[in-house]
């Protein structure tokens, strides 16, 4: 069974299927005038697509050394998670400035802007490892994260204009766009951190050279390619629809603030677990994974293996995610969220035994990436039917700053208790944050009603 939101789904559904927008006055009602709706689909989502592959490979260049980074400067083992863990806070920071930037202006310029200041984070950590600042580096790496921001805010930018029942597919389409550079990237890191180490830099630093310049041209795509813009699109579809019926729910900015995105989440239950569900899914892959390069370096692994293991966890995080939104569109966004616990639980399990078992590592952190992709493919879809469109951009940025927030508490001490208990401890108290996400999700699954 398929979930959906109160009814507003099929309303929307007949929102976006139809041929055009009447004239309501927005800027974006020209552009659908006479147009074939289908056609603003499929170019909105090649611009999302170039934009997450360029996206994927500058973030995870960088992300592949950042604890090796952090380690090297800070000087000890226990700040080594700080440096990921800054860029997961600076993303959870950032996420609802940029939620209010796209609420005003759109899509186009709140993802181009997070690009362009992701890339300014990233000549900041090369400074830093420069002047060998630790504190500057955390500052680098705050503003590094608006990469993430931009990466994540693009799967609502996909479910935008989709149609209700395509909803998880769209989302995952643009999710899986990452996998491309996110795959290749970690093995860049070494032939990046090559060139910058003649310049007497630590090797590490290189993959943030790298990924400024890939994020400036992300920019650049998005603010040539995102047009129309998606949001303001599907509200001017939204006003159309209004006035057909006489209704009025989604017209004012007050409408599209924080405080209405709150009252949304407060109001639906299925917004709650799916927030929880977005929440757990990325705390538990951040706090494992950011450890898991200090990890294997403990047992001799080199950068190049490191890399490929950090590629294969990459790959699983998004190679697989139109699988997972297909089955979110065919079997419902819980029972996905379900299965996605499931297999966080199964890859906490094996990597924090590995030990210098570098494949059984591979397989665990290729499982974590697995359920990731799962939690948030089937929780953004989720969240996004159970809220009015008017509310949904405030709530989007409001979901991206609680699991970014959670995330960052969650690597923040996964070098504390990796220093003090040991990286098998601290996948033990991961797959423990799984234990009430998966008490919500089988709460809300909805009960067969007896026969006769």
């Amino acid at each position: 069974m398929r979930e959906t939101a109160d009814g507003a789904d099929e309303a929307e559904e007949a929102e976006v299927t139809a041929a055009g927008a009447p004239a309501t006055g927005h800027a974006e009602a020209g552009l659908l005038d006479g147009t074939d709706l289908e056609a603003v689909r499929r170019r909105v989502r090649t611009a999302l697509v170039v934009s997450q592959i360029l996206g994927g490979l500058g973030n995870a260049t960088a992300v592949a050394l950042a604890a090796v980074l952090a380690e090297q400067i800070g000087g000890s083992e226990a700040v080594a998670g700080l440096a990921s863990t800054s860029s997961v806070i600076g993303t959870a920071l950032l996420s609802l400035p940029f939620a209010a930037l796209m609420a005003r202006r759109g899509r186009r310029s709140g993802l181009a802007t997070a690009y362009a200041v992701a890339a300014a984070g990233g000549v900041t950590v090369v400074v830093a490892a420069a002047l060998r600042s630790f504190p500057l580096l955390l500052v680098g790496m705050a503003a590094f994260g608006a990469s993430n921001v931009a990466n994540l805010q693009a799967r609502f930018a996909a479910a935008d204009l989709a149609q209700p029942q395509h909803r998880a597919r769209a989302i995952s389409t643009v999710v899986w766009a990452t996998t491309v550079g996110a795959v290749v990237g970690p093995n860049i890191a070494a032939p990046a951190g090559a060139g910058i180490a003649a310049l007497g830099l630590p090797q590490a630093a290189g993959p943030f050279l790298w990924g400024t310049g890939v994020f400036l041209v992300a920019a650049a795509v998005l603010h040539l390619m995102l047009r129309p813009d998606p949001l303001l699109t599907a509200r001017t579809l939204t006003r159309a629809r209004e006035e057909r019926h006489g209704s009025g729910t989604g017209g004012n900015g007050e409408e599209r603030s924080l405080r209405a995105g709150l009252a949304a989440v407060r109001g639906s239950s299925r917004a709650r677990v799916a927030l929880a569900a977005i929440a757990g899914s990325h705390t538990v892959m951040v706090s494992v994974m950011v450890m898991t390069p200090v990890d294997l370096r403990g047992h001799g692994a080199g950068v190049d293996l490191i890399g490929l293991v950090i590629s294969g966890h990459i790959a699983g995080m998004y190679a697989f995610s139109p699988v997972m939104g297909w089955l979110a569109d065919r079997v419902g966004r819980l029972s996905v969220i379900l299965m996605g616990i499931a297999l966080l639980a199964c890859a906490t399990a094996l990597a924090g035994t590995a030990g210098a078992g570098h494949a059984q590592s591979a397989a665990g952190l290729f499982l974590l990436g697995l359920g990731w992709s799962a939690g948030l493919v089937s929780g953004s879809a989720l969240l996004t039917d159970a809220v009015p469109q008017h509310a949904r951009a405030a709530v989007q940025g409001f979901s991206d700053t609680i699991m970014n927030a959670s995330a960052g508490v969650g690597g923040a001490l996964s070098g504390l208790v990796v220093a003090q208990a040991g990286y098998g401890w601290l996948n033990v108290m991961a797959a423990a944050l799984l234990v009430p996400v998966a008490a919500l999700a089988l709460a809300a699954v909805p009960r067969r009603q007896p026969e006769g």
